[in-house]
């Protein structure tokens, strides 16, 4: 299963053309080419990437480790508020 940052660095490389080499999760968005209008299109990247929906209020994300952590944050919020798509078999539980 592929981390969350690994998922991020494969957007990255694919979308933005940056090299694998300088991500990092300590890289600083800006260094990375990354402003602030390019990190508002990088959110509706990763929400369509990672099925998620993005809240509308402002965040401030300066590193890729500031993203990976967002997107693992709303990835668990929204598992736990959203149930499953009907047709979806649900995890069974071991007692």
């Amino acid at each position: 299963m592929n981390t969350t940052f690994e998922r991020l660095s494969h957007l990255l490389v694919q979308h933005y053309k940056l090299a694998p080499e300088r991500l990092s999760m300590e890289a600083p968005l800006e260094i990375l080419g990354i402003d602030s209008l390019g990190t508002v299109e990088l959110l509706w990247s990763i929400e369509d990437s990672f099925f998620i929906k993005m809240p509308t209020d402002a965040v401030n994300l300066l590193t890729l480790g500031d993203v990976v952590r967002y997107i693992d944050e709303l990835m668990a919020a929204q598992s736990v508020a959203t149930p499953p798509a009907a047709g979806h078999p649900q995890p069974q539980h071991m007692a």
